[in-house]
């Protein structure tokens, strides 16, 4: 099932598997902990630190403040509370994150979603609300813009000649 770790550090499982999602284990510069696989039925509550990745079936509830990983093939009907969330797959049930949460096509979501920080890709099915939430964010503001009438108005000096 594993294959060995590539000279990159990349594992080739993640890309045999067809739900190209090594992109994402280089993004959250983490080794996945555990997986669910394909064919895999599971029902209960999945507590974890790090990074998990679900390619099966999950039914309860997902609560972590690390990385939840969905592949193409996964069918979630769960709570989801996690840092951060890269989905593929379907997910029906309630998520909250509290980092980021990337949609990845063809993923689809039939929920409620809070979270402070999202991307959809194109061709992501999203049934569902979502609330955008203030998160740890490492970004900086940009400085507030004034209005038009409190600027003071430009020197003008009139040259006659």
């Amino acid at each position: 099932m594993w294959k060995p770790d590539k000279q990159d550090g990349t594992r080739s499982d993640m890309e045999d598997s067809g739900s190209s999602l090594t992109s994402t284990q280089a993004e959250t510069r983490e080794d996945v902990s555990a997986f669910i696989g394909k064919g895999v039925d599971f029902k209960g509550t999945i507590t974890y630190t790090g990074t998990v990745r679900i390619d099966g079936s999950l039914d309860g509830e997902i609560n972590t403040e690390g990385v939840l990983l969905v592949g193409e093939e996964a069918v979630i009907k769960a709570k989801v509370t996690a840092g951060t969330l890269i989905c593929k797959g379907k997910i029906t049930g309630d998520i909250h994150i509290k980092e980021k949460l990337k949609l990845r096509a063809p993923a689809v979501i039939n929920g409620g979603v809070k979270t402070p920080m999202l991307s959809i890709e194109e061709g992501v099915l999203f049934n569902g609300t979502l609330e955008m939430t203030t998160g740890v964010r490492d970004t900086q503001r940009e400085p507030a813009l004034r209005a038009v009438s409190q600027l003071e108005p430009p020197t003008v000096k009139r040259v006659t000649g």
